[in-house]
């Protein structure tokens, strides 16, 4: 089945502590259905320092985010869900709520 978010694409945070932000994917999880989004989920990790890392401490980074927690974002900014259709003989992604090819 084709994924309905991908890498790149700007979704809109549906539930939990940061929700109604907007940030862009940074990586999709597909085998555990979770993506990351750049800003969204912060959390502080305890690192110890190493070679690559000297100073070690508390770092801030993103936490992945359940796939269903996230709807991609339509030209208004608003949370929309994915169809696909065909155009010619490509399969492609549109808004449900404008209709526009994503």
């Amino acid at each position: 089945m084709a994924a309905k978010i991908k890498k790149g694409d700007n979704v809109v945070v549906l539930t939990g502590k940061d929700k109604g932000r907007t940030g862009q994917v940074a990586k999709v999880l597909p085998s555990e259905n979770r993506v990351v989004v750049t800003g969204i989920n912060m959390v502080q990790r305890h690192t110890r320092p190493t070679q690559a890392d000297p100073q070690g401490g508390i770092k801030n980074k993103e936490a992945s985010i359940h796939v269903s927690n996230v709807a991609i974002a339509d030209a208004n900014g608003k949370a929309t869900r994915v169809g696909f259709k065909t155009e010619g003989d490509k399969k492609v992604r549109f808004a449900k709520t404008t209709g526009d090819v994503i």
